[in-house]
């Protein structure tokens, strides 16, 4: 399954989701009536689509969704119902599909009534989930897309497993010290509420001045308002800002596409990018080598990240730069 994503070209701005369903009761109709809700995930975090295999119970699970264990090719794999996890009663009309994922490292499998097709897209399709929205589903939803007459969410499987599983979630290296030295600025662009805070929490405390963005174009605009900032008052764009780091799964413009547009751009190409993704994986990284990505770290490596970051600074800018600040976010 993962291997249709390959095929994708890096920095065209586009994806690949599984488009499945869940089948619930229709409450308002008769009782034997069904309601399809309509989810997505990238294809590129999908290892394969299997039938419902026999499971092992688990003793005294965190969560009822989780429904035990299976093995696939002498992989111990959880498996979790998405339908218990997202609180809603599950029709089974017919047998139910298996979507085996692999991001951040981890193997988790999820089970729903079914599975419909592969879609390719722009991320300019992909809206952003209102906090309103947002906000009825847990901040579960990522992104928005209409397909004919179907609304597909785009699930965070990422926070559902690490909800499940707190030990697998992006945690701070406390033994780390890094706030001596220069101070560097950064702007960060990344969808998720909960890693934007992260990541300025950790830049923060080694000695960054970090701007945060939800999505890539939204990063595009502010690189565009810095440079031309620089560029008005006959200075370096180096002297505003000295690092990006983004994510590459984001509504509108992904990281790929807006790393390939910083490294066309004759002034902001000085700029290192570092990529910070569950999708960067060994069969995934050439795609932000293609597109010029200085540096690449998978989301569990986060305590990586400021002391790359500040490397990479040092080797592409070294002392050319004197810090300024930058402009007012507009």
């Amino acid at each position: 399954m993962s291997q249709t994503n390959i095929l994708l070209e890096a920095g065209t701005n586009e994806l690949e989701i599984v488009e499945f369903f869940i089948d619930e009761p229709d409450e308002a109709k008769a009782s034997e009536a069904f309601y399809e809700g309509y989810y997505g995930v990238n294809v590129a975090k999908v290892l394969e689509i299997i039938r419902l295999p026999k499971i092992t119970v688990l003793p005294n699970v965190s969560h009822p969704s989780i429904l035990g264990t299976f093995n696939l090719r002498s992989h111990v794999i959880p498996l979790v119902d998405l339908s218990l996890w997202l609180g809603k009663r599950r029709v089974e009309r017919e047998p139910p599909k298996v979507i085996v994922t692999e991001f951040n490292k981890v193997t988790t499998a999820f089970l729903v009534s079914g599975v419909n097709r592969i879609h390719r897209m722009s991320w300019e399709k992909v809206e952003s989930p209102s906090g309103y929205v947002a906000a009825f589903s847990s901040n579960s939803i990522t992104g928005v897309v209409k397909i004919d007459n179907r609304i597909i969410f785009l699930l965070d499987l990422e926070k559902i497993v690490t909800e499940l599983n707190p030990q697998l979630g992006l945690r701070l290296d406390a033994d780390v010290d890094y706030s001596t030295g220069r101070r560097w600025r950064a702007l960060v662009a990344d969808d998720s509420a909960l890693i934007r805070e992260m990541l300025r929490d950790l830049l923060e405390k080694a000695n960054f001045d970090v701007e945060v963005t939800t999505n890539g174009r939204e990063c595009w605009e502010r690189l565009q308002a810095i440079k031309a900032t620089a560029e008005g008052d006959g200075r370096p764009l180096t002297d505003y800002l000295q690092v990006v780091v983004a994510d590459i799964e984001m509504p509108a413009m992904d990281g790929h596409h807006l790393t390939k547009r910083i490294k066309e751009d004759k002034t902001l190409a000085q700029l290192p990018v570092i990529l910070f993704s569950s999708l960067i994986t060994d069969k995934l990284r050439h795609k932000g080598e293609a597109v010029g990505a200085d540096d690449q770290i998978a989301k569990p490596e986060v305590g990586q990240l400021a002391m790359r970051a500040k490397r990479l600074i040092e080797e592409k800018l070294g002392g050319q730069t004197t810090a300024k600040p930058a402009p007012a976010a507009v």
